[in-house]
């Protein structure tokens, strides 16, 4: 028997009880010689030589030493580094405005076995979402009817149970159609292409998925809570929804 997966779609929400749907479809100096001077770093100053003395007679003249002069570059010496480490050393202040470069977002190749979707992603609400055989979340291109293709999230899974759903279709200038539903339900090899994703995890932290970076499973296993994402469409041997309602709405 050939398996015939049913298709998700938005445009066809009216024929909820049929097997396959479609959502969307379609520098430091060294020491020098006291005579030289290195303009801007540092030019000491010659120590002066103490003036003559007359003798004075009767008097013994004491000898006097000529105060050293002073060396740059050497240490625990007048005029070294640690009398002018902001000439020699001086510190460069970081740039408060500059901005980090943002990573690249990783490749998304094509799904050879996506259908055509709108290139507009419907809005989908729900209280929880629950996985059973979660298999992978990944970052693929998708086709779109008007010739292009977008970027979304796969999901892949034995099912998607969703709880409180509610989805609504709009597509620009005209009206648009609500459906809602107390449980949607997926089985067999469920496939879920989302344009993002924000909730909470079971346990109560927020969440955020977008399409730059696939999450790891663990974040997103078991399941989510309060959950709004822009649903591209889904796969699935089955989609199933009880006690629906359905309502026009008008354009913006």
């Amino acid at each position: 028997m050939i398996r015939r997966p049913a298709v998700l779609a938005a445009g066809l929400a009216l024929a909820l009880t049929a097997t396959a749907m479609i959502l969307g479809a379609s520098a430091a100096p060294g020491v020098r010689d006291a005579g030289i001077c290195i303009p801007v770093i540092y030019c000491p100053r010659p120590a002066p030589k103490p003036a003559p003395t007359e003798p004075t007679p009767g008097a013994p003249m004491a000898p006097t030493d000529p105060a050293p002069p002073a060396v740059p570059g050497m240490p625990g010496v007048p005029g070294g580094p640690a009398d002018h480490a902001d000439l020699l050393d001086p510190a460069v202040p970081a740039d408060p405005s500059a901005t980090p470069t943002p990573a690249d977002p990783v490749p998304a190749p094509a799904d050879p076995g996506a259908p055509v979707f709108t290139a507009t992603p419907a809005s989908m609400g729900s209280e929880s979402l629950s996985f059973r055989g979660l298999s992978g979340i990944s970052i693929v291109s998708v086709p779109t009817a008007d010739g292009g293709s977008i970027r979304v999230l796969k999901i892949s899974a034995d099912a998607i149970t969703i709880e409180g759903f509610s989805l609504t279709v709009r597509p620009p200038g005209g009206p648009g159609l609500v459906t809602e539903a107390d449980t949607m339900s997926l089985r067999g090899h469920v496939t879920v292409y989302v344009g993002s994703v924000t909730g909470s995890s079971m346990g109560g932290a927020p969440l955020t998925i977008g399409t730059d970076t696939p999450p790891p499973l663990t974040d997103v296993e078991p399941g989510l809570l309060d959950v709004t994402m822009g649903l591209v469409g889904a796969l699935a041997d089955s989609i199933v929804y009880t006690n629906t309602d359905q309502r026009i709405v008008a354009g913006t």
